[in-house]
């Protein structure tokens, strides 16, 4: 009788399981959104560091944008967000963090697609 009791609670278990992945595959991915990522950029005003088209800087001490990998730049705003000034758990520029904290991960996706989509000076080494 135990070992029915196992076997009926693992079916159950993996058919809970089978079902919760049917769901999440049926969800439709979020496709970034890069012309509200441009008007993000110019309400959170990132040119005043990063300069014009956000290819030039106005410090060497910020990078150029232009052209980076969307998915890079993703992770970098949301390390800039989970940071809190802890090195270990993300990015500790605290400029950074004020400007990304308000952001939602989908903000921070349109953003990303749209620098990505922007004319910029990096070099792709081989």
């Amino acid at each position: 009788m135990k070992a029915l009791d196992t076997v009926l609670k693992t079916a159950c278990t993996a058919a809970a399981l089978i079902g919760a992945i049917n769901v999440l595959a049926m969800q439709p991915a979020y496709a970034a959104d890069a012309s509200n990522g441009k008007v993000l950029t110019e309400a959170h005003n990132c040119a005043a560091c990063h300069g014009p088209n956000l290819n030039k800087p106005v410090s060497a001490e910020y990078p150029k944008l232009a052209g980076q990998h969307a998915d890079y730049l993703y992770w970098a705003l949301r390390q800039y967000q989970m940071g809190n000034g802890n090195p270990n758990f993300g990015r500790n520029n605290p400029i950074m963090a004020a400007q990304v904290q308000s952001l939602s991960q989908s903000d921070l996706k349109d953003i990303s697609a749209y620098i990505e989509s922007l004319d910029g000076d990096l070099v792709v080494k081989k």
